[in-house]
């Protein structure tokens, strides 16, 4: 069982930047992978950045360059660093962690933060 805690979303300009965090507790110890994927309206779901637990990371391709994604493991804590911030970044932005079942039939189960709001204005 995990619980995530997000915070540092809000309002900015555009070329602004803001840093979310998200605070992992429960069964942190079997956490491999965190992402943070965001949703706009009328869009689906996707995938900004992820870091393993070795610290691989993976950026979309819109945020490269301008996002980091960074992990505290020491604090069970993942960031997101986001600079340059442009109007089409505004979204719900949502943590993720994933965490092995022992099955392999499912392999992980993800679990999901309730999501904070970024809105970049021009």
């Amino acid at each position: 069982q995990v619980q995530l805690v997000e915070s540092g979303g809000g309002l900015v300009q555009a070329g602004g930047s803001l840093r979310l965090s998200c605070a992992a507790s429960g069964s942190t110890f079997s956490i491999n992978a965190m992402g943070w994927y965001r949703q706009a309206p009328g869009k689906q779901r996707e995938l900004v950045a992820s870091i393993s637990s070795g610290g691989s990371t993976i950026y979309a391709d819109a945020v490269r360059g301008r996002f980091t994604v960074s992990r505290d493991n020491a604090k069970n804590t993942v960031y997101l660093q986001m600079n340059s911030l442009k109007p089409e970044d505004t979204a719900v932005y949502y943590c993720k962690a994933s965490l092995p079942t022992g099955s392999y039939v499912r392999p992980r189960y993800d679990y999901w933060g309730q999501g904070t709001q970024v809105t970049v204005s021009s």
